[in-house]
């Protein structure tokens, strides 16, 4: 029988399902006017008024129900629901834990409780809980996430020992007990006591588990036994059994290549320690083991044998480990290598077999270092023989036939670039090549007529290629003339294939180098990254946005990352919570792991950081209080929360297709130059975004302003921090001005990591004027308990401040002047860093401002006691105190800086609108109509752009000009 109540709440239940809180409310309140204490439709209400934005007022009403310790199902439900909406977690544990204590023998109380705990990581609870569990429910899951809790103890204990000593023995008795009873039911719990062993380094006692009667509970993966046992076997270093389990598997599979590995890897280690079988019975337990590198050559050949007498397609994994092979004998210098073949033919035998598939490529680019120098062209000529293309046309350019020939054809040239055989052309031989990989990629085109939107055409490698080349003779010539090309080609390709994210990470990351965001937010959006991918490719939306000055981008980009970061908190306990269920029991610390690698990613805090000095800029002393702005983001200037002992890279910096040859490949050099010098450029926004954090606790209280007792209560909230942020920054800028002296001369490669904004910023000034503008309050906080009579040193420092300030920042406006986009002899040329210099400059004016308003606050009541003074004596003629001249005269030239850079935007904005770049000619380059079309387009694009940077800076300079009124003294 339906519960009465179930029939009244079902209204409610809908409005909230269909996103009608208000409806919900209203008719919560009106089932509470009849029914007072149907505590659900309270809870109800309050997950109406949580998501109305009324967090206070629901919190209230939430808590009113909890404090009555409801037991009744719905009202447990709800307030679960809202509590999760609170990211409140640790409120549902005490909600339970009374109903446990009320209705002590209710099996999904229980259970309930045990899974608040795992929301909040409360491992000895979760233990704890179980073992209750298991007691009112003697079933097998409960007992095993007891000794599972044990196990997560175990993982984050601070203390290696404790771990070792105390909680995985215990949960080893635990599981033993259960053998020992014969009480084992599902592979999970097999999977479990597998973990504690390998975890206690117990791995003969492991294998013993693995190979005996609970290892054939192992069934849920293929061959999960086999894995299992060679990692053990790895783990002990027992060679024989690796190489005769890598032996047998591979009788059975011989295209699973992670066994040739173990196979070859077992195979070097017998023969480093000179092992032989014994003298009678078997060789191990596992049977027959190699030990001689003729065995594992007669090995291979028996293998490529079987391929060969096969009638259907023969696998790759023998004619691959045939190279695997040589490549590792020629590392070790031997001399039989000689007997597997020439690699050349061996390659060529290859491509013969597999040169239509796509993977042929990624294959053969492993082995491409057993060729030397001298083969490479030769073996790029017998490959090219080997691709069945038609007779040459009117382009003098053959063409294949069908979609197997044409991968034959496109594996050959991705082969030759491989092999910088295609940079070693000079610029006329590329030109050639560019115009040959055009025909190529628009005849492939028609072999993809029927291909849906979301597939990709066959030919699109081509285009990417050309784009390639076209990149490689704008870096060597200088001629932004490619650039452009570059770009209107890969428009092109996108207009075809509008699904190919490599065309969109190209162009994204070509518009960046140009200067214009404007273009990438819908390529970003485009590309539709989902999850983790806003950490690994993030990188290349966040690093341009606010640099190019479009900061309602720059927001909204930010939000992209940070709204994924914060929910993978809430994801994640959810994650192992089902893990819990299903007795996934070894996911559970890759999850933890997962979680935690997040939360120490560099993007985080390098979004997080960038998303708050972002609001400030916009904000702050604009539409509210930089004080009230501080406040609004709860940040804490005397806290660091950046993880930097244990901050992680999880970029992808091989997101982009190469096939640049060794030299021209991102290398672990780069990589770990690129982290430093992110790690460095984090640093030093962290320490302004505190810095500022601090200035805005030095305000002055406005009740305090105007009265006499302003030295002794004017100074307000933690001076202290000011000083050592000052000294940090200090030090930061030191280490940053060596690490780009160091690396001046050493670019990324165009593919790999793009450069912070580390340089520019150094070379305009910014951070060096920031710097000097934080130092003010410093000594007006002297100023202020000194007084104005006894000060005329300091007030003379102070007044030179205010002058170095004024000079240092007219040096950043002179280098933000110049044409962003000038067209010379009907070619047109970009200079997007005086773009950047432009964002540097408002950031910095921002920091200046800020510092000044709190100058100002600080002079006025010192000013106003000084006139009261001068009316007491009736003393007219007295001079007016230095440091209030020099901070009048600095107020004015601000607002004459200000009105030269709205004058220099305003002046780009019209040259820019004046542009008429459709009659700029591309020489030195025909193109068709069509491609005419697209670059047309990739410029506007560029213009576009650039003109809303302008608009936007133009508008935040325009705002913060009227902010100058207000400091007046």
């Amino acid at each position: 029988v339906q519960d009465p109540n179930d029939r009244r709440l079902r209204p409610i239940y809908d409005y909230l399902d269909n996103g009608n809180n208000k409806m919900a409310i209203q008719q919560a309140d009106k089932l509470l006017k009849k029914h007072r204490d149907l505590h659900c439709a309270k809870v109800l209400k309050a997950i109406g008024l949580q998501r109305t934005g009324k967090q206070d007022e629901a919190f209230t009403l939430a808590q009113e129900v909890a404090s009555l310790e409801p037991t009744d199902d719905n009202s447990l439900q709800a307030l679960t629901i809202l509590y999760r909406e609170m990211h409140r977690p640790e409120l549902v544990t005490k909600l339970y834990e009374a109903a446990v204590r009320k209705v002590p023998s209710s099996e999904e109380y229980h259970s309930h409780l045990f899974m608040a705990y795992a929301r909040v990581g409360e491992y000895k609870k979760m233990q704890q809980a179980g073992m209750a569990l298991y007691k009112i429910v003697p079933k097998n899951p409960y007992y095993f996430w007891s000794v599972m809790s044990l196990v997560m103890q175990a993982i984050s204990a601070q203390d290696e020992k404790l771990s070792h000593t105390m909680f995985l023995p215990l949960a080893e008795r635990m599981v033993e007990k259960m053998v020992k009873e014969e009480k084992i039911e599902a592979e999970a719990e097999v999977q479990l006591y597998f973990m504690i062993l390998e975890r206690l380094g117990k791995y003969v006692e492991a294998l013993e588990v693995v190979r005996g009667q609970l290892g054939e509970k192992l069934t849920s993966e293929l061959q999960s036994r086999e894995n299992k046992c060679m990692l053990l076997y790895r783990q002990l270093k027992r060679w024989p059994e690796c190489n005769a389990l890598s032996y047998k598997l591979l009788l059975k599979n011989p295209d699973d290549w992670q066994f040739y590995l173990s196979y070859f890897d077992s195979l070097f280690h017998l023969i480093d320690q000179s092992w032989t079988p014994p003298e009678e019975g078997d060789h191990c337990t596992e049977g027959e083991v190699h030990c001689s590198i003729s065995q594992a050559i007669s090995f291979v050949e028996e293998r490529l044998a079987a391929e060969e007498a096969k009638e259907s397609r023969p696998l790759r994994g023998p004619y691959l480990a045939r190279l695997e092979l040589i490549q590792r004998l020629r590392q070790r210098s031997c001399s039989e290598e000689q007997q597997l073949g020439e690699p050349l033919e061996l390659m060529f035998q290859f491509f013969v077999k597999f040169g239509d598939k796509p993977c042929c490529i990624t294959d053969l680019k492993v082995f491409l270092d057993l060729l030397t120098p001298d083969q490479y062209v030769q073996f790029i000529n017998r490959l090219t023989e080997a691709v069945p293309l038609g007779p040459a046309g009117e382009d003098d350019v053959a063409l294949p036939g069908d979609t197997r020939a044409l991968q034959r054809h496109l594996c050959v040239a991705q082969l030759s670039r491989c092999l910088g055989l295609q940079h070693a052309l000079d610029t006329e031989g590329k030109l050639a090549l560019i115009r040959e990989l055009k025909i190529h990629y628009h005849h492939g085109l028609q072999f993809g007529k029927t291909c849906l939107k979301t597939e990709l055409q066959f030919s699109d490698m081509y285009c990417l290629m050309a784009a390639h080349v076209y990149i490689d003779l704008w870096l060597e010539t200088g001629n932004e003339q490619m650039l452009w090309h570059c770009l209107g080609l890969l428009e092109e390709g996108l207009s075809h294939s509008p699904s190919n994210a490599q065309f969109k990470l190209l162009l994204l990351l070509l518009f960046c180098r140009l200067g214009a965001f404007e273009p990438v937010v819908d390529l970003y959006s485009s590309l539709d990254a989902k999850h983790i991918q806003h950490d690994t490719i993030g990188y290349l939306l966040t690093r341009y946005a606010e640099s190019l000055g479009q900061f309602a981008a720059a927001s909204q980009s930010c939000n992209f990352s940070l709204r994924f970061f914060h929910s993978n908190q809430k994801d994640t306990s959810e994650y192992i919570i089902q893990a819990y269920k299903y007795g996934a029991f070894e996911k559970i610390p890759e999850f933890i792991a997962f979680r935690n690698r997040l939360n120490n990613s560099l993007h985080f805090a390098q979004v997080r950081t960038e998303r708050m000095l972002l609001d400030l800029y916009l904000e702050a002393d604009i539409s509210s209080t930089l004080e009230e702005s501080v406040k609004s983001m709860s940040l804490c200037p005397e806290e660091d929360d950046i993880p930097w002992d244990n901050i992680r890279d999880n970029r992808d910096l091989t997101v982009f297709v190469s096939w640049n040859p060794k030299d021209g490949q991102l290398n672990e050099e780069h990589r770990q130059r690129s982290v430093e010098e992110e790690a460095l450029w984090l640093k030093i926004r962290s320490l302004t975004l505190r810095l500022v954090g601090c200035l805005s606790g030095l305000c002055h209280p406005p009740s305090v302003r105007n009265s006499e007792k302003t030295t002794e209560n004017g100074v307000a909230a933690k001076p202290s921090t000011l000083q050592p942020l000052l000294s940090q920054l200090e030090s930061t800028l030191s280490q940053g001005i060596q690490f780009t002296e160091k690396h001046s001369q050493q670019q990324y490669p165009i593919l790999g990591p793009p450069s912070t904004r580390l340089a520019q910023a150094l070379a305009c000034g910014s951070c060096q004027c920031q710097l000097a503008a934080l130092q003010l309050p410093i000594h007006l906080q002297e100023l202020e308990v000194a007084g104005l009579d006894q000060s005329a040193e300091l007030q003379a420092q102070i007044s030179n401040l205010f002058k170095s300030l004024t000079i240092q920042l007219q040096d950043m406006l002179n280098k933000c002047k110049g044409d962003l986009l000038e067209v010379k002899d009907s070619r047109c040329k970009t200079q997007p860093s005086l773009l950047e210099n432009l964002v540097f400059f408002v950031e910095t004016i921002c920091v200046v401002l800020w510092v000044s308003n709190y100058c100002g606050s600080t002079l006025r009541p010192l000013k106003s006691s000084l006139q009261k003074k001068k009316k007491k004596k009736k003393d007219t003629s007295a001079v007016t105190p230095v440091v209030l001249s020099g901070f009048q005269e600095f107020t004015s030239s601000l607002q004459s800086l200000l009105s030269q850079a709205l004058e220099h935007i305003k002046g780009q904005e019209s040259n820019l609108t004046a542009l008429k770049l459709e009659s700029l000619s591309l020489e030195g380059h025909p193109q068709t109509e069509a491609e005419g079309t697209f670059t047309k387009t990739v410029m506007d694009k560029v213009q576009s752009s650039y003109l809303r940077s302008l608009q936007e800076v133009g508008d935040l300079l325009r705002k913060r000009a009227d902010t100058l009124k207000s400091l007046k003294i």
